[in-house]
C-alpha cells in the first residue's frame, strides 16, 4: 500500500529508516509502515558524513538494495534536492527505482545536518525552492514531493515557517514536513502543527521526533502529523553495538564470551533467506 493510501484510510504512516538490505529486512519483518532513507545513515553506513557528498548514483544503488528485500513504501531523503535543473532527472530515477515519496529540505547546499549544534544553517531563497518543487512535480508520475522546512532549525519563528510552507504548497508540493531539534516540550513544532492543520487539514504532515522522543506515535499523530518517521535508529543501535563487540573481542581475545550477546549466523542465513 502506498504513503497516500495508507493517509487516505485515515491512519499515521510510522516509517522506519534502514540503511541497507539488511537493516530493510529488518523494517519489513516488523509492523512500521514504511522505509525511511536517511541522508544522514546512508552517509555513515559509508562512513562519511552528512555533508551532501554522496553520489547520487551511490544513493539510488541504496534505494534499489532496499527494493530488492521489502516491498513497504520508501520515503528517501533528498536532502537538498540539488541544482534546479537537475532535480527532475532525479526525481525519475527514483520514482523507477521504487520510491513512494521525496522530501527535499529548504537549505542551501551544501547542508549541513540539522541537528549539528555548531553548524550554520542557511536557508534556500524561496524562490528558488520553490521552482525546484514545481520542475520535480513536473515528471512526477504518482511520487509524492514533501517539502522539509528548516525555520526552526535555523532559528526562526514559526510565522516564517508558515509563510514558506504556504509558498511550497503554491509550487505544487505534496506535504510539509517541520523540522526542530527542540527537545523538551517541541512547543514550536506543535505550534506550527496546529496552525497548518487548521487552514490544510487535508495536507499531509510530517515530523521527525529525533529529539522530542518522549511523545509517542499515537501522541503526535492526535497533534496532527500523518508521517512519523523514526529516522536513524537502526544505524546508531548498530554503531554502539559493533562498537562494544569490537572492545569485548580485544579485551577478551576469544569470541566465546560474546555468544549470548550477538546473532547466529543461523539467524543471518534465515533473515537473508538462505534457510527457511
Amino acid at each position: 500500500m502506498k504513503i497516500k493510501d495508507i493517509i487516505k484510510e485515515g491512519k499515521p504512516v510510522i516509517a522506519l529508516e534502514a540503511h541497507n538490505g539488511l537493516s530493510a529486512l529488518i523494517v519489513e519483518n516488523s509492523p512500521f509502515d514504511a522505509i525511511w532513507i536517511s541522508s544522514l545513515t546512508d552517509s555513515a553506513s559509508k562512513g562519511l558524513p552528512d555533508t551532501e557528498l554522496i553520489s547520487m548514483d551511490s544513493r539510488l544503488d541504496t534505494v534499489r538494495q532496499i527494493r530488492q528485500v521489502s516491498t513497504k513504501p520508501i520515503i528517501y531523503d533528498g536532502d537538498t534536492g540539488g541544482q534546479v535543473e537537475q532535480f527532475p532527472y532525479w526525481v525519475a530515477r527514483l520514482e523507477e527505482a521504487g520510491v513512494d515519496a521525496i522530501i527535499i529540505e529548504d537549505k542551501a547546499f551544501p547542508k549541513r545536518n540539522s541537528l549539528d549544534e555548531n553548524a550554520s544553517h542557511i536557508l534556500e531563497d524561496v524562490d528558488v525552492f520553490s521552482k525546484k518543487i514545481s520542475a520535480g512535480k513536473a515528471v512526477a508520475k504518482d511520487v509524492m514531493i514533501i517539502a522539509r522546512l528548516e525555520s526552526l532549525i535555523a532559528k526562526h519563528n514559526v510565522y516564517e515557517a508558515m509563510s514558506r510552507a504556504e509558498m511550497f504548497l503554491n509550487a505544487g508540493a505534496d506535504g510539509i514536513m517541520i523540522h526542530s531539534k527542540e527537545s523538551v516540550n517541541a512547543v514550536e513544532v506543535f505550534e506550527f502543527a496546529k496552525m497548518f492543520k487548521e487552514k490544510h487539514p487535508e495536507v499531509p504532515l510530517v515530523c521527525v521526533p529525533t529529539t522530542y522522543n518522549q511523545f509517542t506515535n499515537k501522541e503526535l499523530s492526535e497533534l496532527g502529523f500523518n508521517i512519523i518517521i523514526h529516522a536513524n535508529h537502526l544505524l546508531r543501535a548498530s554503531l554502539k553495538a559493533m562498537q562494544e563487540t569490537a572492545d569485548r573481542l580485544w579485551a577478551d581475545q576469544r569470541s566465546k564470551d560474546l555468544d549470548d550477546d550477538i546473532a547466529t549466523v543461523k539467524a543471518i542465513f534465515k533473515i537473508t533467506g538462505y534457510t527457511s
